[in-house]
């Protein structure tokens, strides 16, 4: 079984994924964030780097996601392929900090994957508002995240929000981060896993 969790920059995915993963015994995939040689170069000059960071990303996700279907356990994946392709591609393109050609030869390779790749089982989006993000990236204190615009944010929750609206290839959970703090209180996790087990039921 594949369970992806998805939401904006700083929204707790890695987070959660590691309480999950640790709770139910599944396998995590996290996001290449630490080795990812475009980062910060990425967060310094977005319009020079941005193609290059989405290809990186998509090479690295359709990895992690062909490792999946080999497998025979149950993952947990930190962020979906889709959201790339769906939220942060077309908002550095409409924001033109990437070119329309850059963006069309990167669409049209991932439209070529996405043949070849399955929705998880089960999609957990974690909403949360631009001050939440805000407090989180704060709070873990990535130094090249320093540099990342309100108006970015801002942008990519408004993406994220059209993307859910219209999610309709798998199961679905919608957590409210703004509401919880999961990763300090174990009351709050619990209503989180509560809701998993509720749709994780009608799976079997």
């Amino acid at each position: 079984m594949h369970i992806a969790v998805a939401g904006n920059i700083g929204a707790g995915k890695t987070t959660l994924t590691k309480l999950l993963a640790k709770h139910y015994g599944w396998s995590p995939h996290y996001e290449d964030v630490d080795d990812n040689p475009y980062l910060k170069d990425f967060y310094d000059d977005m319009q020079r780097w941005s193609f290059n960071l989405q290809v990186y990303f998509l090479n690295s996700r359709f990895n992690q996601i062909l490792e999946i279907r080999k497998s025979d356990k149950t993952i947990i994946q930190d962020r979906t392929i889709y959201e790339d392709s769906y939220i942060f591609a077309p908002n550095l393109h409409s924001m033109g900090l990437m070119t329309t050609r850059d963006f069309d030869n990167y669409f049209s390779l991932f439209s070529l994957m996405a043949t070849l790749v399955e929705a998880p089982d089960l999609l957990i989006y974690l909403r949360a508002s631009v001050p939440t993000l805000v407090q989180q990236i704060q709070n873990r204190g990535r130094k090249y995240e320093n540099t990342i615009r309100l108006d970015y944010l801002k942008r990519l929750n408004e993406r994220y929000e059209a993307w859910v609206a219209n999610y309709n290839s798998s199961k679905l959970l919608i957590v409210d981060v703004d509401n919880l703090n999961f990763a300090e209180k174990p009351e709050d996790l619990s209503t989180i896993i509560n809701k998993i087990d509720a749709e994780l039921h009608g799976l079997f």
